[in-house]
This record gives C-alpha cells, sequence and structure tokens, in this order.
C-alpha cells in the first residue's frame, strides 16, 4: 500500500507524537539508521540485501544503490488490531537497516486498505485508532524516525489528494488483467483463492499494485506473503513498457509459538507475543511455544533468536549452571545451531535466554503505554476492539 505527499510527516492531528522516553541505548536495535556516509556501495548493498529473505533481483538492487543516493522504500500495513513482534520488533530492525543504508523509508497506512478487507468491522475510525496505536509502537521500540527519512502516508488521505493521478492508475491495472490473476494475490489480505471474496478484496490488489507506482517506490520491501502482488507490479512494468521495474525485497515471515502455525496472527492469540505484553506473559508463552530437542528448522524459538534476537543485539547469551555447561554467549546463528542440534544446548536453557532477551527488547514498548496517559488510552481503547476478519 502507498502514496506520496510532499516530504513530510502526517499531521499532527493524525500521528501525534506521544511524548516517548528514549530507550537505553543498550536496547536499540544495532542497525542504527544514523546517517554513514563512509559506507561503500558493497557495503550498503549487504545492509539493504540481508532485510530480505528473497530479493528479485539482486543485479537490479546494485544498479540501483550505484546510481541513487537516496532510494525509496515502500512498506505498507493494514491497521487491524495490536501489534506482535513479527510486526514489532522485524519491522523496527528492517527500516532502521534500510535508513542506515541510505534509504527513504515509506510506510503506508493502509486505512482504505484494512477497510476494505472488513478489519475492525469497516469502521473508519477505529482503523484510525489502530494506525496511531501502531505508530507508537515503532517510535516506542526503537524505529529511527529523527532523521526524517521515514514517513507515515495515510492512504485515504493521500488518494483524495492525488485521486487524478490514482485511480487511472488502478483503472489501467485492473483492464490489463484478467481475473483468475488478481484473485491469485488473494493472499496479500490473508485470503486463499478458495475464499469467497467480496468486489472490495477484488479492488485491493490492483490498489495496492497501484500504490508502488503511486509512491514512486524504487524497493518494495514487505513480507514473503505479499510476494505475488509485488510480481503482479513487476509484470504490469512489461505492459506499460516501464523499464525500471520495482525491486521486490521480501522480508522472513515469523512463523507462530505453536507447531504448524505458518505466521503470528492477530485474530489467533495462541500464535503470537504481543509488543506490550507484560514480563510475565512473555515468559509464559515462550515456556509453552513449540521447541523441538535438537530440531532448527521449523522451531519458532529459534527461529526468533535468528530474526529478532541476534540482529537486534548482535549476540544471545545463554545462563546456565557450570554442571549444565556454564554461560555461554553466541555471535552467529550457525554456532547457536550447531550447539542445539547436536544436545549441547537444551531447550529449557533456550527458553530462559530468548524470555529474557525479547523481555529487554519490549520493555520500553511496555513503559511507554504505562507512563504516557496518551498512550495508555491508546491501548486500552484498541484493547477493547474486536479484531474482525
Amino acid at each position: 500500500m502507498a502514496t506520496e505527499t510532499t516530504e513530510q510527516s502526517p499531521p499532527a492531528d493524525q500521528v501525534q507524537s506521544l511524548s516517548i522516553s528514549e530507550p537505553q541505548v543498550d536496547d536499540q536495535p544495532s542497525s542504527s539508521s544514523n546517517p554513514t556516509p563512509s559506507l561503500s556501495l558493497e557495503e550498503k548493498y549487504q545492509i539493504v540485501r540481508s532485510v530480505g529473505e528473497e530479493c528479485i533481483q539482486e543485479d537490479e538492487l546494485l544498479n540501483l544503490l550505484a546510481h541513487k543516493t537516496e532510494p525509496i522504500c515502500y512498506d505498507g500495513f493494514e491497521p487491524s488490531g495490536r501489534m506482535h513482534i513479527a510486526q514489532g520488533v522485524m519491522k523496527t530492525i528492517n527500516v532502521n537497516k534500510l535508513t542506515s543504508a541510505g534509504c527513504r523509508v515509506k510506510m503506508w497506512i493502509g486505512d482504505w486498505f484494512a477497510q476494505l478487507n472488513n478489519k475492525m468491522g469497516g469502521d473508519l475510525k477505529k482503523i484510525e485508532t489502530v494506525g496511531n496505536y501502531m505508530i507508537e509502537i515503532w517510535r516506542a521500540a526503537g524505529m529511527n524516525l529523527d532523521t526524517g527519512k521515514v514517513e507515515f502516508l495515510w492512504s485515504s488521505k493521500e488518494i483524495n489528494a492525488r485521486a487524478h493521478e490514482y485511480w487511472p492508475r488502478v483503472m489501467d491495472i485492473a483492464r490489463k488483467n484478467k481475473l483468475p490473476r488478481i484473485i491469485r494475490c488473494s493472499q496479500i489480505m490473508g485470503r486463499t483463492e478458495q475464499d469467497e471474496l467480496t468486489a472490495a478484496q477484488i479492488l485491493y490488489p490492483c490498489m495496492q499494485c497501484a500504490d508502488i507506482f503511486f509512491l514512486q517506490a524504487d524497493i518494495c520491501q514487505l513480507g514473503m506473503d505479499q510476494r505475488k502482488v509485488n510480481m503482479l507490479a513487476r509484470e504490469y512494468c512489461d505492459d506499460i513498457k516501464k523499464k525500471n521495474k520495482p525491486i521486490i525485497l521480501s522480508h522472513h515471515m515469523l512463523s507462530g509459538l505453536q507447531q504448524g502455525q505458518e505466521k503470528m496472527s492477530k485474530s489467533d492469540v495462541t500464535s503470537s507475543i504481543f509488543m506490550e505484553d507484560e514480563e510475565a506473559e512473555v515468559n509464559l508463552k515462550i515456556k509453552k511455544a513449540y521447541c523441538p530437542p535438537n530440531v532448527v528448522d521449523e522451531n519458532p524459538c529459534m527461529e526468533y533468536v535468528k530474526y529478532l534476537v541476534l540482529p537486534w543485539f548482535n549476540e544471545f547469551s545463554v545462563e546456565r549452571t557450570e554442571n549444565n555447561g556454564g554461560n555461554k554467549t553466541f555471535k552467529t546463528f550457525e554456532e547457536l545451531a550447531a550447539d542445539y542440534e547436536s544436545g549441547e544446548l537444551h531447550p529449557a536453557d533456550l527458553k530462559s535466554a530468548l524470555s529474557k532477551a525479547l523481555n529487554k527488547i519490549l520493555e520500553p514498548v511496555r513503559a511507554h503505554f504505562k507512563n504516557d496517559k496518551a498512550a495508555k488510552q491508546l491501548l486500552q481503547t484498541v484493547k477493547k476492539y474486536r479484531v474482525t476478519r
């Protein structure tokens, strides 16, 4: 989802910056977004490429970074309920990486998209409240919003302001694609091709594809579940003879807590750790999480270390008694995986260390929503909303 205004933040009445105490330096993600002019082209490439599990195409990405000082990255989200760590922590890490490499990130607040997809029962006022809550989460978590390289743009406002540009593009995309191709994109809404889709959910992929061009995005930085509509945008470039196609940088989809849960879901509380969960709740959820001994693949606890803890702290520390192997700090996932597969690291010790690390990341968020009156009220309001599909 996307759209572009003059290079400024949303109006204060839309994204009020509730007073936020700065997280401790040790709790900030290691991929700081402070500009680093001395980065070589290869260093920039490695930082940006590390965000994606898949990149289409790598040579195009390298060429973009070589020739454009501030590439535009697009990321979009539906305000649809409380935020889990897959969205809160991973997006903070990824956005800070991108800005540290010189990119400009446009965060598309898909309020109209949430309405089309029946989130919050289609109530735009509730959707707006959830959108403001989500922005506050990222601020409190340490997303670097002070450099001017990150913009939050509300889709409804941006589209209305430049409707003469937006809707002709949507109609052209719809005209150039058959219905089965659009239905194949239903995964982007958390649907399947077998679901009975509303007419609104047919319009949705055409609009999301148009967002990419409306925002003038060089890079689509979204999850693997958004891949099909991003590919639709590249195919559309062939239709209109556009040479420079948007580069697709698809990040990993973090699995849910229990066996067989392919991703965390706001509508399934058993699958998720939420950004404002209390320390005891995090500990209990991790304690109950699926974590088979000696198995690394499809092990959510190992996955959380790989994609959240190690990128955040650049290390993962396990505290154990001497009889159980003593304390150990892992600097790489490969080192951790070897110990876990061999049985040197027990699931209970992994879980204990994981809980501690996650709580350290989440503590500034909890503190903000407890100590700031406006933020506290915002969270209480969002918690009362029923998550709808």
